[in-house]
């Protein structure tokens, strides 16, 4: 998995290196293929991805919300652009 987010195999919520599932911050077809295009993924346990409150849980929209935001600031950082070109390309601003 390519990553600018995270370096190392495990759960980026907890740490766990048990049967981890690749995650792709920004879903939606196409904000799936630019997450995947721009390294916009994390690892994460089964439970921070689909538990209850996990990323895609009825109250995962904190984490949600959380990893949008780092995912904003590393493409920023990593692609050197602006908040605006961020927006452009996702739709919308999460910092």
């Amino acid at each position: 998995m390519k990553s600018i987010i995270q370096n190392k195999k495990e759960c980026f919520e907890c740490m766990s290196y048990s049967n981890l599932e690749e995650h792709h911050i920004f879903f939606g077809v196409a904000n799936r293929k630019l997450s995947e295009k721009d390294g916009l993924k994390v690892w994460l346990c089964p439970y921070h991805h689909r538990g209850t409150k996990g990323v895609h849980g009825k109250d995962g929209h904190t984490l949600d919300m959380y990893l949008k935001s780092i995912a904003q600031i590393a493409y920023m950082q990593n692609y050197n652009k602006t908040k605006e070109e961020f927006i452009q390309r996702y739709g919308k601003n999460y910092i």
